[in-house]
């Protein structure tokens, strides 16, 4: 594979399973030391760290709540400390629950916000601190929800929507540090949380299926080659993207 990001440093959070954790491998496997975020399973993220080692990689496992502002500057923190100043953040974490309109509640609401929107502020505000001063790279884990808008999201989907819209602001607020913005919209992918959400089967899947006009599901593979992509400078003159890695599903 080639070495894109030999000598950078990449923080992703979330990245102890699914979309994330493949995403840390795939920047490790191109050159970059990483920093694998956790918030509840330190045993997930350090198989996904000793993976990457076994594989000639550098990481480390670095725990941070993302609902919380003194848990995401230890988190930088602790990335900074042990690979030095940041070239490379990838905003993954993140919740998603369906709810019709009529039982949406405060919680709901905040549980999906608190985290998918002002979590990847915060991370993005204390990450920026310590980006390398040529630059870099964020890279938002966005959603194919945001176009699709399917029933019973809601609140998924406008937290979706808003990380577009954050994707847009940042690229140009934080184009004269040269740090770059983007978003990657991923479609249906089987990961742990689909699979726990019991939406990898069924009718959610065969609908979805059926209106891709690649007539399949994604692979955690393919959303990070796609970020990788946006991390690296073959993506030097782009900012304030959204990639749709959705299977022409929009």
């Amino acid at each position: 594979m080639t070495r894109r990001l030999e000598g950078k440093v990449a923080l992703v959070t979330g990245a102890s399973k699914g979309i994330g954790a493949e995403t840390a491998r795939r920047l490790a496997a191109e050159g970059a030391a990483v920093a694998v975020n956790y918030s509840a399973s330190k045993d997930a993220a350090d198989r996904v760290v000793s993976a990457i080692v076994a594989a000639g990689g550098r990481a480390v496992a670095a725990h941070g709540d993302l609902t919380e502002a003194a848990s995401i500057s230890d988190l930088v923190g602790t990335a900074v400390r042990a690979f030095g100043a940041i070239d490379i953040l990838v905003n993954n974490a993140g919740v998603y629950e369906f709810a019709p309109l009529d039982t949406i509640t405060p919680d709901h609401f905040h549980k999906h916000f608190d985290l998918n929107v002002l979590g990847l502020l915060l991370v993005s505000q204390a990450a920026a601190r310590h980006f390398n001063p040529r630059g870099g790279s964020i890279v938002n884990i966005s959603s194919g929800v945001s176009t699709i808008t399917p029933p019973n999201s809601a609140v998924y989907t406008a937290t979706k929507a808003s990380v577009d819209a954050i994707t847009s602001v940042l690229a140009k607020e934080l184009a004269p540090r040269k740090i770059r913005v983007n978003a990657v919209n991923p479609g249906m992918i089987v990961t742990e949380g689909v699979v726990s959400a019991g939406l990898h089967e069924g009718d959610m899947r065969k609908w979805i299926e059926a209106a891709t006009p690649l007539a399949r599901v994604g692979k955690v593979e393919e959303i990070a080659a796609a970020v990788a992509f946006f991390a690296s400078d073959d993506a030097a003159y782009v900012t304030g993207e959204t990639l749709h890695v959705t299977g022409g599903l929009r």
